[in-house]
Parts: structure tokens; C-alpha cells; sequence
């Protein structure tokens, strides 16, 4: 992991308490600069999913090692 943890665990924590359109999340989490891709350490890691819905476009969503990554940081939020 190349970014900083606590906002690789900001963003799932986020991204957890409702799933978001994929455009919001790059809005929100993309980055240029090589030394913080929050973005992508949260996908290679495997904390986020990405899943197409007809008529909604892909989705994000917390994965099941992402709610095991904010358990184990005491950062589980209450999922809508």
C-alpha cells in the first residue's frame, strides 16, 4: 500500500456506508500524484468492488475484506 492507511481506511469506511457510483468515487478519491493513490490501493487491495448495474452504470461497494480491513482498524460503520 502506497498511500497513507488512515485514507485507503477513509475511503472504504466512506464508500461502506452506502454504495456509490464509480464516477462519484473518482470525483471524490482520484489523485495524480503517484505518492497517494488512495484510489487504487483501495482496489488492489481488494477493500472496494466494482459492479455494473443495468440502467445505474457501475457501482462501488465495500468488499467483504473491506469490511474485514475496517473491523480490524475499529472502523466498521453502520451499512445502509
Amino acid at each position: 500500500m502506497n498511500a497513507p492507511g488512515s485514507l485507503v481506511l477513509d475511503l472504504v469506511e466512506w464508500v461502506a456506508l452506502q454504495p456509490k457510483p464509480i464516477d462519484v468515487v473518482l470525483d471524490a478519491w482520484r489523485t495524480s500524484c503517484p505518492r497517494l493513490p488512495v484510489w487504487e490501493d483501495a482496489v488492489d487491495c481488494g477493500y472496494v468492488t466494482r459492479t455494473h448495474i443495468d440502467g445505474e452504470g457501475v457501482i462501488v461497494s465495500v468488499s467483504a475484506g473491506g469490511i474485514d480491513f475496517l473491523r480490524s482498524h475499529g472502523r466498521m460503520p453502520a451499512i445502509a
